[in-house]
C-alpha cells in the first residue's frame, strides 16, 4: 500500500464548509493561517469535537492538519473540521475506517435551517390565532 504524501477531505454541516489536508508532521492543526484553539475562539469543546478523528485514531502527533474553512458558525465549523479530517484520514490509512465508523465520525449530519415561508413570522412560527 502506498501512503500519499498529503490526503484531502472534505467536510460540511450545518452552513460551513471545510477542505482539510493533512501531512506527515509534528501534530500542528491551522484554520485559515491561526492555529485551531485561536480559530475556535479557546473553546475546548469545540476543539476536542474538530479533533475527535485524530484522538480516536491515536495519530494526534502524527500528523499536520490545514484546513481552510467558511461559511456557518464556531459549531457548524467544528462539525465539518471533524468530518473532512476523518475523511483525509481514511484516505491515508483505509485501516481507519472502522474505528472511525464505530464512533460516528464518518456520517455527515443532514440538518440544515429550515428556509422561512412567507405569511409566516419564521419558518413555522405563526400568528397567534384568536378564536374571539
Amino acid at each position: 500500500m502506498v501512503i500519499p504524501l498529503t490526503s484531502r477531505g472534505t467536510g460540511r454541516r450545518k452552513r460551513s464548509v471545510c477542505r482539510v489536508q493533512i501531512r506527515k508532521g509534528s501534530g500542528e492543526v491551522v484554520v485559515n493561517s491561526k492555529p485551531i484553539f485561536e480559530y475556535l475562539q479557546n473553546r475546548k469543546t469545540l476543539e476536542l469535537k474538530a479533533t475527535r478523528p485524530l484522538i480516536v485514531t491515536n495519530t494526534t502527533n502524527d500528523f499536520d492538519v490545514y484546513i481552510r474553512a467558511f461559511g456557518g458558525g464556531s459549531t457548524g465549523t467544528a462539525g465539518a473540521i471533524s468530518l473532512g479530517l476523518a475523511r483525509a484520514l481514511i484516505e491515508t490509512n483505509p485501516d481507519f475506517r472502522p474505528m472511525l465508523k464505530k464512533e460516528g465520525l464518518l456520517t455527515r449530519d443532514p440538518r440544515e435551517k429550515e428556509r422561512k415561508k412567507y405569511g409566516l413570522h419564521r419558518a413555522r412560527k405563526a400568528r397567534q390565532y384568536r378564536k374571539r
